[in-house]
């Protein structure tokens, strides 16, 4: 089982809404973010991922909170497993511009395809059954509060 470094971000609006992506990979709902390429500080990858994946360029950021352990175990659909050690990062973008009419669609498409839609959501609106396995630790702890920095 190999360890997958990732950037990723929660991205939120004026509102307080959170940004997700549903993903083509997975066909499910989570985070913008990927992984770490060699040379890369995994602050330098949250931008990069963030960059490609939503066309936004983030303003600032700061660190969040780091997964890692036991719940970070994924088992791809072609049936390779990966233990991911997950940096998010709070992060800032200029969203001026780039809202469709519903005030919701985020406008973008990657040349990757990795986005199948951009949305931004309540944290009480989202359901956890619809986000990604692996990012559900996330959202759990979104939901219910929790801000301690390192978490497994």
């Amino acid at each position: 089982m190999r360890t997958v470094v990732t950037g990723g971000a929660v991205i939120k609006d004026k509102q307080g809404r959170i940004l997700l992506q549903k993903r083509s990979d997975y066909g499910n709902w989570g985070l913008p973010g990927g992984g770490m390429h060699a040379g890369e500080s995994i602050e330098e990858t949250m931008v990069r991922e963030v960059l490609e994946e939503t066309g936004l360029v983030v303003t600032r950021s700061e660190l969040y909170s780091v997964y890692s352990g036991h719940r970070m175990k994924y088992k791809y659909p072609d049936g390779n497993e990966v233990v991911f050690v997950m940096f998010l990062f709070h992060a800032e973008a200029d969203l001026t511009g780039k809202l469709a009419e519903d005030n919701t669609t985020l406008l973008y498409a990657d040349e990757a395809r990795e986005s199948l839609k951009l949305e931004f959501k309540p944290i009480e609106d989202i359901d956890i059954n619809e986000i990604s396995t692996v990012q559900r630790p996330v959202f759990e702890d979104l939901k219910s509060g929790i801000t301690t920095l390192l978490r497994t």
